[in-house]
């Protein structure tokens, strides 16, 4: 008891419905998200994803995939985000078959003063064939709002717009129903100037969809979802032109170990950076048309291909110590004795815990900025119902002694205070270690 003071028993639901969110994979805490499409304007980097809900009897096709609206968040570091709220509602569309919940994966691009949105749908009027269609709202601020056009893009079928615009100011329209397709965007950027044509050379067998375009050093990438075997992995061919032919090259990043069929994606270079932005269903582990966005670092080799993307639950950003820091978002942990759960399992939104049942077993969690004024104290949101042993460490498991935690039995959560043993500045790895064998839960770590 002498090392550290009981500040308070605290309920473990802590309100997520802020518009300001911290960055760890998923980005999107308070809300399903899926299909993110990231693009810089300014100095901020702004979100586009499509927008998941549950659907229920009349509202959506119970057991696939149900969107009504679109949200547009943004950053200005990749760890502090911003909902902005609502841009485009399908009720509010005039084109749109205003039950149709078929709000599906977006773009936006920046344009002589105005933003550009574009997204698919399903049509009112189905006398020139059914299917879906791409409309375009605009707004002279990325966060709105948005004024939707009347009609969807003339000669344009299909889902998952993407807009590209090359170093020559032509701008490039790409879309897929069953292939993917590319063409020439007028000035104004509603309509098209050439017709639509085949990009070649990609795979002929399996569903391929959600083209993204970019070029990196005079490389166009095609990147896209493609289900090789049985779900959707994200791959990229190359080419030296917009609309190609590409050559196919390699895998970006593999399917999902958990079974997530789809996967969707955008990349961006950021403040030097690259990253790809991507979707998973982490909220909803047994239901996977409700998704949620990630985002991790993306590395080029000297040859100009792409390094395969590991997913991780990390994430991107550098997060502060006086933030609640979710340490079950982890860089690393031990091969045993720790391991991730939900906090509520009828509000996974709630978040994460991680717990710990064996000694010396431990969570990495890096990118941590200690700021340059040495901070005084260490805060733990925990539970240890038999009472327990915990370490803070920085590096690694070895590294300088933050805090060392006796923690006495309760079988309520405890949020604690405790003198760090020494001081530490600047940006480094965290660590968390058990030194019991009594089960113990940890919420998030924080310093003041």
């Amino acid at each position: 008891m002498s090392r550290y003071i009981l500040l308070v028993f605290i309920s473990v639901i802590l309100s997520i419905a802020s518009i300001s969110m911290y960055a760890q994979n998923p980005l999107i805490r308070n809300q399903f998200s899926a299909d993110p499409s990231a693009r810089v304007f300014g100095n901020r980097v702004y979100l586009f994803p499509s927008h998941d809900i549950l659907a229920t009897e009349g509202r959506g096709r119970k057991g696939w995939f149900c969107m009504e609206d679109y949200h547009v968040f943004s950053s200005e570091n990749l760890t502090d985000w911003t909902d902005h709220g609502m841009i485009v509602q399908q009720h509010k569309v005039p084109w749109i078959k205003p039950d149709s919940y078929s709000m599906w994966a977006p773009d936006c691009i920046y344009r002589n003063g105005k933003y550009y949105f574009y997204f698919p749908s399903i049509p009112q009027d189905t006398s020139d064939g059914r299917g879906f269609r791409i409309g375009v709202a605009i707004a002279d601020k990325p966060e709105g709002p948005y004024m939707p056009l009347p009609d969807p893009i003339s000669h344009v079928r299909g889902i998952d717009p993407n807009v590209f615009i090359d170093k020559d100011g032509q701008a490039y329209l790409y879309w897929s129903q069953g292939n993917i397709y590319g063409a020439r965007l007028k000035d104004n950027m509603v309509e098209l100037a050439s017709e639509p044509v085949i990009l070649q050379q990609l795979p002929e067998k399996g569903l391929k969809e959600g083209p993204w375009l970019f070029e990196r050093n005079g490389i166009y990438y095609l990147t896209y979802p493609h289900v090789e075997n049985k779900i959707e992995r994200l791959e990229y061919a190359v080419g030296d032109h917009p609309l190609g032919p590409f050559k196919r090259t390699g895998v970006i990043m593999d399917e999902s170990p958990s079974g997530c069929w789809t996967n969707h994606h955008s990349v961006i270079q950021f403040k030097d950076q690259w990253y790809l932005f991507y979707h998973h269903n982490d909220y909803s582990p047994a239901f996977d048309k409700a998704r949620s966005v990630r985002a991790d670092s993306l590395f080029f080799n000297a040859d100009g291909t792409i390094q395969k993307v590991i997913p991780t639950y990390r994430g991107i950003g550098i997060t502060r110590a006086r933030s609640k820091i979710q340490i079950d978002r982890y860089t690393q942990m031990s091969n045993g004795g720790v391991s991730i759960e939900f906090l509520d399992t009828t509000n996974r939104f709630s978040g994460w815990k991680t717990v710990f049942t064996e000694p010396e077993a431990w969570v990495q969690y890096n990118s941590v900025d200690f700021e340059k004024q040495p901070l005084r104290y260490a805060l733990v949101s925990m539970r240890a119902p038999a009472g327990g042993r915990l370490q803070i460490r920085i590096q690694d498991t070895a590294g300088p002694l933050l805090a060392d935690l006796t923690v006495k039995a309760d079988k309520g959560w405890q949020l604690l205070k405790l003198p760090l043993l020494q001081k530490n500045t600047g940006v480094g790895h965290l660590l968390v270690i058990s030194k019991d064998k009594r089960r113990m839960e940890v919420d998030w770590i924080g310093f003041e």
